[in-house]
């Protein structure tokens, strides 16, 4: 059974905006993967998460206080729909992304999520009426998908990359289409409370789940990253996710989750400035495959039945 079509909040939005907005937010979701990378070994990854959730949503507490907006939930249901965008887009994300990165280049585990894309699609194809997959979406999801798999290639299964830590990046590649299609489903929803909502009870969870397992120590390393962490929690995790969540309510979950298409092609491009990480011919090709079938998807018609 498939649902009705519903606009969201922000309108239709033009195929171009839509490109734009995937590429700023891709860049920024990119970036996080590096500065992730360069605190492996400071932190557990349940304090990064801890970390990268408490950051970003202060970022996101600050903005509406200075736009004059209740940071409070205004009822039940927005409760509900926090706890569950904080555990599949946040916490739970980021501490499987903490934990893969500590045997996996940062670029390498961007390219294993970026199949995340292909589950939404296929989820949303069953689930909207307006998410069919047009001849055109199609084509442009398996180019995006063929240049993934060109991206990842050998090194999928290479010497540094464990099953745990591969299963993990597929494991946030399902939340994250999972999340895509819990937001498509909201009848209304403010995309900028979805994203402070997200990272509030993100924040909290992880901070809880940290101070009961590891410990206070474990976040005794932060005044040495400090700019690092502000880096991770407001550019790499606030801002990227505000500017998904317009997307995602306005444009649908199938062109919304071509970010994981994008994430990786920036992850590596930023992993090779930052961290020395190698990039190759392949690497620079499989990136314009990738925008190649992300434009081809942005640009293709809905088609209701």
């Amino acid at each position: 059974m498939k649902l009705p079509h519903n606009d969201g909040d922000s309108g239709q939005l033009k195929p171009e905006f839509i490109l734009v907005s995937l590429l700023f937010a891709a860049f920024f979701w990119g970036l996080s993967f590096p500065l992730t990378k360069i605190m492996t070994g400071s932190f557990p990854p349940i304090t990064i998460a801890a970390l990268r959730g408490l950051i970003g949503a202060a970022a996101l507490i600050l903005f509406f206080l200075v736009i004059r907006q209740n940071v409070l939930p205004r009822s039940r249901r927005e409760v509900i729909d926090w706890l569950v965008l904080g555990a599949l887009n946040g916490w739970i994300a980021n501490l499987l992304v903490a934990y893969a990165m500590q045997s996996l280049p940062a670029g390498q585990a961007a390219m294993i999520q970026a199949c995340g894309p292909l589950i939404t699609a296929l989820l949303a194809n069953r689930l909207f009426a307006d998410e069919k997959l047009t001849p055109l979406r199609l084509l442009g999801i398996l180019i995006g998908f063929a240049g993934v798999a060109l991206l990842i290639g050998p090194r999928l299964v290479g010497a540094s990359a464990t099953p745990g830590a591969v299963l993990a990046m597929l494991s946030v590649a399902f939340c994250y289409a999972s999340g895509n299609i819990y937001v498509r489903m909201m009848p209304v929803a403010d995309p900028r409370r979805l994203a402070l909502g997200q990272q509030i009870t993100s924040g909290l969870a992880a901070a809880l789940i940290a101070l009961a397992t590891v410990g206070p120590a474990s976040f005794a390393a932060a005044p040495d990253h400090l700019w690092t962490l502000v880096a991770l929690g407001v550019v790499g995790t606030a801002l990227p996710i505000v500017i998904f969540m317009y997307i995602l309510r306005a444009a649908g979950p199938t062109r919304a989750a071509l970010t994981g298409y994008l994430v990786p092609a920036w992850a590596v491009v930023i992993s090779a400035i930052i961290l020395a990480e190698r990039i190759g011919m392949r690497e620079a090709a499989a990136g314009g495959i990738i925008l190649a079938g992300v434009y081809l998807t942005a640009r293709a018609k809905t088609q209701r039945i």
